[in-house]
């Protein structure tokens, strides 16, 4: 039945059925066939405009499509990360959320508080890594010593352990680390580096000093290695009041604290307590922060009528203005 859909268009192609044929033959067909047919017409080049449009949509699918594929299936906690077992995942919730959604109110304020005292542990453990080595030397001192280092009980091992352990604490400190809580933790072990960087900056400093004493070179002099941010004119009037407002027990402390220090470390040690000052303003930020949304979802509660028990009884432990 070549011969019949030679004749006859199909309705699933748009092709002319007599492309292939002789010209003279399909003239003679054209002309003496009772049954009229409409030849495929040739396609228009595109114009540029639609050329531009195409090659836009082009973009968007397959920036959709990249999309699409980088969005995880599964949470990362499947162990099939192909898309395996997908439609079991669909109503997971990771156990972090759960309890956040669960927790009460005095939970809420201990994790604040625990937050706050775990970032001095982690200050800690991050200072002992920047000592590493410092440490390693300590032990191999105690452990095979030489004639000398027997005789001063590794006395300079201690005292090198020991003001590395100190400034890269002070530095820490200084520099922010962990003061904020929703901070990544690559920005976290940016600053561990940093400040150890700015440690070592500054023995390479005290060698530079040491070695210009011993030879009568003039003290080479050198930019602090916790410089403070430089302002526009307009606004460094306002930092100062900043920087400078310090109550009398607090500016007591730090001259307390200050007289304790080397000289050369006095820097480090006031920017160090004033980071401790932002720190803990703005653990009370949060619990005030806290405090406003426990008094808020009261308030909801108070008006559907959905009152508790310790609703009731915390209301009467807050005064009129709505602090406790």
């Amino acid at each position: 039945m070549g011969w019949w859909d030679s004749l006859w268009a199909s309705n699933s192609s748009g092709e002319d059925p007599l492309r292939k044929l002789d010209p003279k033959l399909r003239e003679f067909l054209e002309r003496e066939s009772p049954v009229k047919y409409s030849t495929a017409q040739q396609p228009q080049p595109p114009t540029a405009k639609e050329k531009k449009q195409a090659a836009a949509a082009a973009a968007a699918k397959a920036q959709a499509e990249e999309t699409q594929a980088d969005r995880p299936v599964v949470p990362r906690e499947s162990q099939f990360q192909d898309g395996r077992y997908a439609h079991l995942w669909k109503t997971y919730k990771p156990l972090a959320e759960i309890e956040a959604a669960t927790k009460s109110d005095h939970e809420k304020l201990m994790d604040v508080l625990e937050a706050y005292k775990e970032r001095k542990n982690q200050i800690g453990k991050a200072a002992l890594e920047n000592c590493a080595l410092e440490q390693l030397d300590w032990r191999q001192c105690m452990t095979n010593p030489s004639f000398s280092e027997r005789m001063t009980m590794c006395r300079d091992q201690i005292r090198k352990f020991e003001r590395c352990y100190m400034m890269q604490s002070r530095l820490l400190k200084a520099l922010g680390y962990l003061s904020t809580y929703d901070r990544s933790p690559e920005v976290e072990e940016d600053i561990q580096l940093h400040a150890d960087t700015l440690y070592h900056r500054l023995l390479s400093q005290e060698a530079e000093i040491a070695a210009a004493k011993k030879e009568g070179r003039p003290i080479p002099q050198f930019p602090p290695i916790l410089p403070r941010v430089s302002v526009a004119a307009d606004q460094q009037q306002k930092q100062l009041q900043q920087e400078d407002d310090l109550t009398p027990e607090q500016r007591s402390i730090l001259k307390e604290r200050l007289k304790k220090v080397a000289e050369e470390d006095r820097d480090a040690e006031e920017e160090a307590y004033r980071a401790e000052l932002r720190a803990k303003a703005e653990v009370a930020t949060r619990v005030q922060d806290l405090w406003k949304k426990q008094e808020q979802e009261r308030q909801e509660r108070r008006e559907r009528g959905e009152e508790t028990l310790w609703d009731k009884l915390s209301g009467t432990f807050r005064s009129s203005d709505g602090k406790r």
